[in-house]
């Protein structure tokens, strides 16, 4: 496993994470299909045993179910293994309202902190504000006072669309900004990745396998159960992530490099993101992300071909 430096925190994070979205399970949709909780837990114990020390989640996913395998889990390990997770879902309503208010943060906070049971979180995440937000800046306030009171180490941005991240950036207050980042998805390398590097705020890519399509795993005429995200996708769309990923094909190396491999490869050959998080929900998944950091980087004449396939015929 190769590391990599999370931006300004100075933190030694491994290249390759593990996205713990799915873990959450399904039973309150918006994740990946069924899961398997004790399966979850060795997930997470072989990524540990692996070299892998960063860890994403959010409260919201299985609303505290996530937070709460990871507690389980990782109860023990202590420091060696770096947590970062998210605010802004209120989801103890049970059902979800984005809610940036100090209050809500500072209640959110204490119960993560209880699910995963640490003392403090290494990174929180404002889950998704909106753009207004984050130029207001206000929202920062109450991460520098939670940060100043041994809650949270560092704090950051999850975004989904670059110029949100520069808005963050400009602000001066976010330590690392997380973003969808893919073979499907380049628009944050064009102009949010330079600047982040200029100002050393990390880039936690996240949907690196693109919703799962990049693993070569499905078909065109796959389906998937109810409390999958996929479910939400329109015919067409998914279809096209099929092909397209077909036509990537000449990326596998027979016995040597998986597809899922070779789309976490070219997520790690911009040497702005800090660490990639693909989602696991077995050990087989695990170990399989992880040999990413061990493959060699993409050539110059493969990423052409992939610049090729996306322009279409």
């Amino acid at each position: 496993m190769k590391y990599r430096v999370l931006g300004r925190t100075g933190l030694k994070v491994s290249e390759v994470g593990f996205g713990a979205w799915a873990i959450g399970g399904n039973a309150y949709g918006n994740s990946y299909g069924p899961t398997d909780d004790e399966e979850s837990k060795k997930a997470l114990l072989k990524a540990a045993g692996l070299g892998c020390n960063f860890i994403d989640t959010a409260d919201v996913y299985g609303y505290g179910h996530s937070e709460e395998l990871l507690g389980e889990a990782l109860n023990g390990v202590g420091e060696e293994v770096f947590i970062a997770t998210k605010v802004g879902g209120n989801f103890y309503s049970g059902s979800t309202v984005m809610d940036f208010s100090t209050k809500y943060i500072r209640y959110a906070v204490d119960q993560s902190l209880l699910r995963l049971k640490r003392d403090y979180i290494d990174l929180y995440q404002l889950h998704n504000p909106t753009l207004e937000m984050i130029i207001d800046g206000e929202v920062f306030n109450v991460m520098d006072d939670l940060k100043q009171e041994g809650k949270i180490r560092f704090y950051g941005v999850s975004i989904f669309k670059p110029e949100e991240g520069i808005a963050a950036i400009k602000t001066d207050k976010p330590d690392a900004l997380q973003v969808v980042y893919n073979i499907f998805s380049q628009a944050p390398a064009g102009e949010l990745f330079p600047i982040a590097k200029e100002h050393d705020i990390a880039i936690i890519a996240r949907e690196p396998l693109g919703n799962g399509f990049l693993s070569g795993k499905y078909k065109e005429d796959s389906t998937f159960v109810t409390g999958d995200i996929r479910t939400n996708f329109p015919p067409q769309y998914r279809s096209a992530l099929v092909k397209y990923t077909n036509a990537l094909r000449f990326l596998e190396r027979e016995g040597r490099r998986t597809m899922a491999q070779a789309a976490l490869g070219f997520v790690l050959g911009n040497d702005a993101v800090s660490v990639v998080i693909p989602g696991a929900k077995t050990e087989e998944q695990v170990e399989d992300n992880l040999k990413a950091s061990d493959e060699e980087p993409l050539t110059s004449e493969e990423l052409e071909k992939i610049r090729a396939v996306l322009a279409g015929p």
